[in-house]
């Protein structure tokens, strides 16, 4: 805990019967983004609500900034921002009412929410549409004004929940530099997302979690060099799968699964090269019409780890708003 921003130990929380976090551990370092993954109903938003102090922990303790969730949710409030999956704007103010309103609701005050509106919808190059109404922006416009109406305290700690859900490539990239561009600014990022590539972009340091508690931890390379490398073999007919497969087993010590007639193997730690793999298949008389070496991905990750994709449909989370 002693370097950490956000930490949090034998966290719990229960709805009813159900139990969303079984003792959770985190210790999130400041100055980067922390990538947190898991499948529908693992935790992820229950752990963000709690650690925003929206709902408070049945067990265990958060600590964020400082400051303890339960026993200082005040304190907590003053030095963090939290951006959901939906924009919570008024569609019938423009862009500069609304972030007036959320200053002064942050305690700014009138002068002091006018100028830091105006420097945040200047930075994030929103200034030409502060006059607009809200409703008429596009959905990377209005993702954009959300974020910027989540840091007019100047948060330590930004908590992003799926910040680019349904946004198109260009709105997502801008978001992405806007992110990158906090953390440069010495923010501390905690991001959920749906889309992996997004967190292997983003994130330097990830965390899964499923049925309520972490299951791994670490850098995305670190991650994905648990998993190793995929070698993808196709042959020219199911005759040859046989002789193949044990020569591929022989290389990685793995056993290959196959599909017709594609084989695939993992290849964990020392990985055979590709001139190796194929005199080695030409040797033991194997027809081959293709070989290949693929790196794992975060979403080879997610399945090896959870047994799940990205985007297996589960029920979504109980939540339980507590002011």
């Amino acid at each position: 805990m002693e370097k950490s921003i956000v930490y949090a130990k034998d966290l719990r929380k229960q709805y009813g019967g159900v139990e969303a976090l079984t003792g959770l551990d985190l210790a999130i370092q400041p100055n980067l983004v922390y990538g947190l993954l898991g499948p529908n109903g693992a935790g992820k938003s229950t752990t963000l609500r709690i650690l925003s102090t929206l709902t408070r922990p049945s067990g265990g303790q958060a600590v964020v900034g400082g400051f303890d969730v339960a026993r200082e949710p005040g304190e907590v409030r003053k030095v963090i921002g939290l951006a959901g999956q939906d924009a919570t704007l008024d569609d019938k103010l423009t862009g500069r009412e609304n972030l007036r309103i959320f200053g002064r609701l942050s305690r700014l005050g009138a002068r002091g929410a006018r100028r830091r509106a105006e420097e945040l919808l200047e930075r994030f190059s929103l200034a030409h549409a502060g006059n607009r109404l809200a409703g008429t922006y596009s959905g990377g416009m209005r993702r954009r004004l959300d974020l910027i109406a989540s840091l007019l305290r100047a948060p330590a700690v930004l908590f992003l929940d799926e910040p680019t859900t349904g946004l198109d490539v260009r709105s997502r990239m801008e978001i992405w530099d806007t992110i990158r561009e906090l953390v440069a600014d010495g923010t501390t990022v905690l991001l959920t997302s749906q889309y992996l590539e997004e967190v292997d972009q983003l994130a330097s340091a990830v965390g899964v979690i499923d049925h309520g508690h972490l299951i791994a931890e670490g850098s995305p390379a670190q991650l994905k060099s648990q998993i190793g490398s995929h070698i993808d073999v196709v042959v020219e007919s199911s005759d040859h799968l046989p002789i193949a497969m044990t020569v591929l087993e022989r290389l990685t010590g793995q056993r290959p699964e196959a599909d017709g007639s594609h084989i695939v193997v993992a290849a964990v730690g020392v990985v055979p090269t590709l001139p190796q793999i194929v005199r080695e298949l030409d040797a033991s008389g194997a027809a081959i019409r293709d070989v290949g070496i693929r790196e794992s991905s975060l979403d080879d990750v997610f399945l090896s780890l959870t047994g799940k994709t990205v985007d297996s449909a589960k029920p979504a989370e109980t939540q339980e708003v507590v002011a």
